[in-house]
């Protein structure tokens, strides 16, 4: 397990590196290779020359291309200073990037809403996952039966049914009509009864959606598992099926469902947009699209490098989990 542990961790590791230079090149390299200038990206086009030529002397833009990387690198890991146009910034470590706009450091603006999208995705996850995994399990074992059609339309319902149509829907009738919980966010801290009831619709809201593709695939993956040999066996052998079910074939069918869950759960920590802005909450997604309005870019920088690492480490933990279920995966 040590060996399988490190290797994992050596391969995200890798990853990470290249996600920071896919990211660099991304914000910086292309847009000078087609004939942009970066500084003007970052700083807005309502400024002026000497604006601009401030912000480039900042990032460094003229300096070699390794230099520039190995700046971003260590801003990222020990902080940054930002020289230039006359005065100089600091940015503290984790430094993804300072605003121009708004003059002010990313990722403390990022680190304030941070925890309401961690907490509508952690919450909305564990929904799915209770939702989908029970629903597609009870639909394999009573495949052609009136509760498998009707599970798997409601589930084809929630996977074509854009978020904001059922999150605008949730609201009226539960929220504004039958006044059953709290249609505005609020801290944690503030009052936790008003906070839970403003977070149940956005969870169950998200929770629908990836609720009915994992659903979906549970049901598609424990059918197959169930015409196995080894569950043939294990019923022959006089295993309840409880047992054959809990202890083999759930084993096998959960292996599809942490893979897309490492990628769904990853993906969420960059801000689930539509949903964060049906139901208002000042979260990463909504600090997204603000920035896309105001062509903020160190915003929007900072959001793409945290989720594509949010992506790799969610992954790394799906490896780990992978090792726990199969052991044989240890040995790949």
């Amino acid at each position: 397990m040590l060996t399988y542990l490190i290797r994992r961790l050596f391969a995200v590791a890798v990853m990470l590196i290249v996600v920071i230079l896919a990211v660099f090149c991304i914000f910086f390299l292309i847009p000078k290779w087609t004939g942009q200038d970066p500084a003007l990206l970052f700083v807005g086009k309502q400024a002026d020359a000497a604006a601009i030529e401030g912000v480039r002397e900042k990032l460094g833009l003229g300096e070699p291309i390794l230099v520039q990387v190995m700046e971003f690198i260590k801003g990222l890991f020990v902080g940054r200073t930002y020289t230039g146009g006359g005065d100089t910034i600091e940015c503290a470590a984790p430094c993804f990037g300072y605003s121009f706009r708004t003059q002010q450091a990313v990722w403390p603006i990022l680190l304030d809403r941070l925890p309401v999208t961690l907490t509508l995705a952690l919450g909305a996850a564990f929904v799915w996952l209770l939702i989908g995994l029970s629903v597609g399990v009870l639909s394999a074992l009573k495949r052609g039966t009136l509760w498998d059609r009707f599970a798997m339309t409601v589930a084809l319902a929630g996977v074509s049914l854009p978020v904001y149509f059922t999150g605008l829907i949730s609201l009226a009738i539960f929220a504004y009509q039958l006044g059953w919980v709290n249609n505005a966010f609020t801290e944690f801290g503030e009052d936790p009864a008003a906070w839970f009831s403003g977070m149940i619709l956005p969870w169950i809201t998200l929770a629908f959606l990836f609720g009915a593709m994992y659903a979906r695939m549970t049901r598609a993956s424990m059918l197959e598992v169930m015409g196995e040999d080894y569950i043939r066996t294990a019923r022959a052998k006089g295993l309840g099926e409880r047992a054959v079910i809990g202890k083999h074939a759930m084993r096998s069918t959960m292996t599809p469902v942490l893979t897309l869950l490492g990628i769904d759960l990853g993906a969420l920590m960059g801000g689930a947009i539509l949903t964060e802005t049906t139901f208002s909450l000042p979260g990463l997604g909504q600090e997204v699209l603000r920035a896309i309005n105001s062509k903020d870019l160190p915003i929007i920088l900072a959001v793409t490098l945290i989720t594509a690492t949010a992506v790799v480490v969610a992954n790394l933990f799906v490896d780990l989990l992978y090792a726990v279920i199969d052991p044989r995966v240890r040995l790949t």
